[in-house]
């Protein structure tokens, strides 16, 4: 960035009130409050790097097309990909972004169900379509169905192997509980109940062979999930692997015989390993036994003869796959660089898998192995803009000591760090990720390598404790009164940072969205002299009124991670820990940032965090998106985040 170009930055944030400043001003469904406008040359240069799209991989068509989710306009649609490299044919056109979608397996049907978010609300609707032939005249127009009821929260949406039926989860019946429905969408019949749920997290993950049984997943908390077999004719559940106590299980897949499932399990150990069961005799078989790192993802050919899976290698995904009718593990051919690989699926024919595949300086890609080659072929080239990837960074890994002792040693924990290439000391944004249980991952990020580029910033993003990726007792370290010593670790941080020759500790800002726009306020209140100012995206200001107000259907997985506020004890701690009771502590400049449909943590986190802090003659600028929840799933809205949180990141230059 030249010093021409910061000036011109810095010089907007300092203008008089009147001059830069109006109370509120609504761009279309954004509302800026106490907020400046962006100089021309500043959203100029970040609109380059917010040029970029990405690919995602979602499955096969039966014709052995490839679906994927890519975006041209603002929102995310449908598209299917023929060949390597090949063109990209819209099938959906939406006015919301789709969140997921799949093929149904039935070759006579040429149809796919999809899932839309409306309003950015995770409120998301089940639709099925019919997908007309574009060669033949009169056919090209897709026949769109609406399978739920408008209203209700709704996901995970599974074929069943015949294609005729498809499970997902949803609220419909009482708008607390997670039940499991089934629906014939080529019938025009209504769901019907296969599995009556609770305030637990009820999953299907698959069909069973003949599909007459569901697998379903019971999600209690991070770290906790009990796997069962249900008999989708008796109505009767049976538990897969039970064990003694507590484990997390991230996936699972029936056999194709039947005969057993294949699971991903932290049973017996501190790593998520890949397993097998057999559901006759309960014979159990470890199948990544030789790898200390979690398994994250799989996924089984349809002729049961290969399964593929993806291990997180400290950040890193690795594509690993078995030959199950040799018993001999697979190399896949190695990728261009490291990187992030997910979704993985198998074509009909069990001899191609699909993957997603990003990289600091790649979008992620729809990317294909050939097995019987053990080739691997980009279907899909996404653009990344007007900008030179060339110079953008990579980051390294570093540790830092924390403030308390692992294993009789000061425990030390993980943060990428972007520097940029001009000599130091440059200002620093500590940079944290949503959760709990989440893990800051170095995929390609155009808004981080902006504010290195061309702000000048220094990027921090840890993986403290609680973050997934590090093992079970790691990510089991921050929960219930535990909470407060994960903001111990952020002060940890910003000390460490402030001890290195390449960073400066007069100029060190905090960034969170969701439970990381908890941890930014938490800092903004522990460590307000060590920062010049914080940004908290769709963060949680007070405990109490957050797991009151959230979604009904969340309350039991959030009370379970973050305590019961209905428990004496549990919410004088809450109380305690909270942003909004300590905010007579926070006097460094905040942007507040919130979607106004979000339904996990309501606007009223935001609001009243905001209001707060504005009667104690505090500095806050506070950005609402009317038709965004949690997520921002419009371009549109996405870019004036980026943007907003530029102007003020480049005002803190001048602190």
């Amino acid at each position: 960035m030249t010093r021409n170009y910061l000036c011109l930055a810095v010089s907007a944030f300092l203008l008089p009130a009147s001059a830069a400043f109006a109370a509120t001003r609504d761009v279309g469904s954004l509302v800026y409050d106490n907020i400046p406008e962006a100089s021309a040359a500043l959203a100029d240069a970040l609109d380059g790097y917010l040029s970029a799209r990405q690919a995602t991989p979602l499955g096969w068509s039966p014709k052995g097309q490839l679906l994927i989710a890519t975006r041209f306009g603002d929102v995310d649609e449908l598209h299917v990909v023929e060949k390597p490299a090949g063109d990209r044919r819209q099938i959906t056109f939406r006015r919301e972004p789709i969140a997921a979608g799949a093929f149904s397996p039935d070759p006579a049907r040429n149809a796919v169900a999809f899932l839309e978010e409306t309003g950015g609300s995770d409120a998301a609707q089940l639709y099925y379509q019919q997908i007309g032939d574009p060669a033949v005249p009169g056919a090209g127009v897709p026949r769109i169905k609406l399978l739920t009821d408008g209203k209700s929260v709704n996901g995970a949406a599974v074929w069943s192997n015949s294609g005729r039926e498809l499970a997902f989860f949803t609220t419909a019946r009482d708008g607390n509980a997670t039940d499991i429905d089934i629906v014939e969408p080529a019938a025009g019949s209504l769901p019907h109940l296969a599995l009556t749920g609770d305030n637990a997290a009820w999953v299907p993950l698959d069909w069973s062979p003949d599909d007459r049984k569901l697998l379903v997943l019971k999600s209690v908390a991070k770290g906790e999930g009990y796997l069962y077999v249900v008999d989708l004719g008796s109505g009767q559940k049976r538990e897969v692997d039970a064990a003694p106590g507590k484990i997390g299980i991230a996936g699972a897949k029936f056999s194709r015989d039947g005969q057993g499932v294949y699971l991903i399990s932290d049973r017996d150990g501190d790593y998520a390993r890949l397993r097998y069961v057999n559901l006759f005799t309960n014979e159990r078989t470890v199948l990544s036994a030789s790898i200390a790192a979690d398994v994250e993802e799989l996924a089984l050919s349809r002729d049961g003869h290969y399964l593929g899976f993806v291990t997180n290698e400290g950040g890193l995904g690795k594509l690993n796959l078995l030959d199950l009718k040799t018993h001999q593990d697979l190399t896949p051919p190695k990728l261009p660089a490291p990187g992030i690989i997910d979704h993985l699926s198998f074509d009909a024919e069990g001899k191609r898998l699909a993957f997603g595949y990003a990289t600091v300086i790649q979008p992620r890609d729809a990317y294909v192995l050939d097995v019987a080659s053990n080739r691997v072929d980009a279907w899909t080239r996404s653009e990344v803009g007007p900008v030179d990837t060339v110079k953008f960074v990579v980051p390294h890994l570093a540790q830092f000591p924390t403030f308390d002792r692992s294993e009789g040693h000061v425990r030390q924990e993980p943060v990428y760090l972007y520097e940029p290439a001009a000599p130091g000391p440059h200002p620093v944004l500590v940079l944290l990720h949503g959760g709990p249980g989440g893990q800051f991952r170095p995929g390609f990020d155009p808004f981080i390598q902006y504010l290195v580029g061309e702000l000048g910033f220094a990027v921090a993003a840890p993986n403290l404790r609680g973050s997934s990726g590090y093992g079970k007792a790691y990510l089991a370290l921050d929960n219930g009164t535990q909470r407060d010593d994960v903001v111990k670790d952020v002060g940890a941080l910003i000390v460490w940072l402030g001890s290195q020759s390449s960073f400066d500790a007069k100029h060190v800002s905090i960034a969170g969205s969701g439970y990381g726009g908890y941890l930014a306020l938490a800092a903004l209140v522990n460590y307000n002299d060590r920062l010049v100012g914080g940004v908290d995206l769709d963060g949680i200001s007070d405990f109490i009124s957050f797991l009151s107000g959230t979604a009904p259907y969340a309350q039991g997985p959030l009370r379970a991670e973050y305590g019961d506020e209905r428990d004496p004890d549990m919410r004088a701690y809450l109380r305690r820990i909270s942003p909004l009771t300590n905010a007579d502590r926070m006097t460094k400049p905040l942007l507040v940032v919130h979607g106004r449909n979000d339904r996990i943590v309501p606007l009223a986190q935001a609001d009243q965090i905001v209001n707060r802090l504005r009667s104690r003659g505090g500095q806050v600028w506070y950005l609402q998106a009317k038709d965004e929840g949690q997520i921002a799933g419009r371009k549109s809205n996405r870019d004036a985040y980026y943007r907003t949180i530029a102007v003020f990141l480049a005002g803190t230059l001048a602190k």
